[in-house]
């Protein structure tokens, strides 16, 4: 009774193996059975018994090297039969295997297949902004930088050569921030989705968020908020940094409202601090009770240019020249 359940429950988890893997078999237990019989009809033929594994190796592969040939009438009887059971597995076996292939490239560019790497970026949702970011960083970072796009609306990848893996979905379900491996992630950017109304796209970002940071408290998230009535609910919900795009916006329309062409010249200068051009800097204890004139005097002669203060919640271009350096004030400077 327990070699039949044994051989039942073998039975059962081969029927259950990939077909790839089970066709493989056969072909394996056909090719070796049909080797060993044919040594034993014709040994002086096939004196070994590799020998007749390797004819019938290349009989179901329809090679034909001729180098072993069966010739009695046994043998050439057992060589007919392994060519109708053999080659028709072997057949079998390439056609499932370029399916397999197939399928798995399809899934892949559906965003079927779930990320398994490591200290990667998350991007949710897609658009023009999305696609610009893009470029730009593969621009600025020597190393390759490894990215997941996230969206429910596109069909398939939109930049499968780019080494950017995508995974289809609705990111506020676990499911989907998981397939993404969002607990490994270094950064995740949730970008707001344009085909919703600002309320809407708000509130989904948000909730976004709150996944997000349920699955990985730790991960570092910038969020894309249009009204800024959401701006508050984003912070709770624990946005490390917080793009309001429609602010950027109206303050170039302002400075250009103000002054005539100012727009492409606030788009020059960032792009020309794009990158890590401009950045934070930890205040230095020896810095603390300097006036800001005085330490951007200091600092230039490191070829680094302080144009503000960051205090707190409060960022402060170009406070008073004799405004005092303070603990904890992170500097707003340019550097190459």
């Amino acid at each position: 009774m327990k070699n039949f359940k044994s051989n039942t429950s073998f039975l059962f988890a081969f029927v259950h193996w990939p077909v790839i893997t089970r066709i493989l078999c056969i072909i394996f237990i056909i090719n070796i059975s049909f080797g060993v019989l044919i040594h034993f009809i014709e040994p002086a033929e096939f004196p070994r018994i590799f020998d007749g594994i390797w004819w019938a190796v290349v009989t179901t592969a329809t090679l034909g090297y001729g180098d072993y040939v069966p010739v009695t009438v046994t043998g050439r009887s057992l060589a007919i039969l392994l060519i109708f059971f053999g080659t028709g597995f072997v057949t079998t076996y390439f056609v499932a295997l370029a399916a397999s292939a197939v399928a798995t490239q399809n899934a892949y560019l559906e965003g079927k297949v779930e990320y398994k790497g490591e200290e990667h970026i998350i991007i949710v949702g897609w658009n023009e902004r999305v696609k610009e970011s893009l470029m730009q960083i593969r621009g600025l970072i020597q190393k390759p930088v490894a990215v997941v796009l996230i969206d429910q609306t596109l069909q398939q990848n939109p930049l499968h050569d780019q080494n950017v893996h995508y995974i289809k979905g609705n990111p506020i379900y676990d499911q989907v921030l998981l397939k993404a491996n969002v607990k490994k992630a270094s950064l995740v950017v949730i970008t707001s989705d344009q085909s919703k109304d600002e309320v809407q796209a708000d509130m989904n970002a948000v909730l976004t968020l709150l996944t997000v940071k349920g699955l990985n408290p730790d991960v570092h998230t910038i969020v894309e908020i249009l009204t800024s009535a959401q701006v508050k609910n984003a912070r709770r919900a624990g946005a490390d940094e917080i793009i309001q795009t429609n602010m950027l916006s109206s303050y170039v329309m302002i400075n250009s409202m103000v002054s005539y062409g100012m727009s492409n010249t606030v788009l020059n200068m960032l792009d020309q601090l794009k990158g890590s051009k401009l950045k934070y800097l930890d205040a230095d204890e020896s810095y603390i009770g300097t006036t800001f004139e005085k330490l951007s005097n200091q600092l230039l002669q490191d070829k680094i240019l302080l144009i503000g203060i960051k205090r707190r919640e409060d960022t402060m271009v170009n406070p008073p020249l004799f405004t005092l350096i303070q603990a904890d004030d992170s500097l707003l400077v340019i550097k190459d």
